[in-house]
């Protein structure tokens, strides 16, 4: 599989990049028709880094808005898979993986007593793109919390 980039002028003089340092920048990544699951991943850690300071709304869904699971389900429409529209929803609806085998693009799933109350899309390194909550915006973060699972979107 081929994936060309469009790579910034300043990435291309720094030398060997990660998809987060691309995602970050928002580099333009065309996939082939028919992406395969981690192109889907890296597609949708793209979407999700692109709406970066957009602001925290309860039961926002994009394009300008959003609230943790609006932006997870929009990335990955975007990307071309579906999800349903809770944090709990789409818990119930991700094949479960372990820590070590997490890769961007993986949902990272935060849970309490009351059960998942929380979730992002792991961007690699211990970090997150994900809408916090009210008074926030969209943003990159590392994982704060041991109480996480990982889920991937098939």
């Amino acid at each position: 599989m081929t994936v060309r980039m469009h790579v910034p002028a300043a990435v291309a003089r720094a030398g060997t990049i990660s998809a987060l340092t691309l995602a970050t920048v928002g580099a333009a990544v065309a996939l082939p028709p028919g992406a395969d699951a981690t192109s889907v991943s890296a597609t949708a850690v793209r979407i999700a880094a692109s709406k970066k300071g957009a602001p925290y709304q309860y039961g926002a869904r994009g394009p300008h808005r959003f609230d943790c699971s609006g932006l997870t389900q929009y990335a990955f429409k975007r990307a071309g898979r579906s999800l349903p529209r809770t944090a709990a929803a789409q818990y119930n609806r991700t094949r479960h993986i372990r820590a070590a085998a997490r890769k961007a693009g993986d949902l990272v799933f935060f849970h309490g007593r009351g059960g998942v109350y929380h979730v992002g899309i792991y961007a690699g390194h211990s970090r997150i793109w994900h809408a916090p909550r009210t008074g926030t915006v969209v943003r990159l973060e590392k994982i704060w919390s041991g109480a996480v699972s990982y889920g991937r979107v098939g």
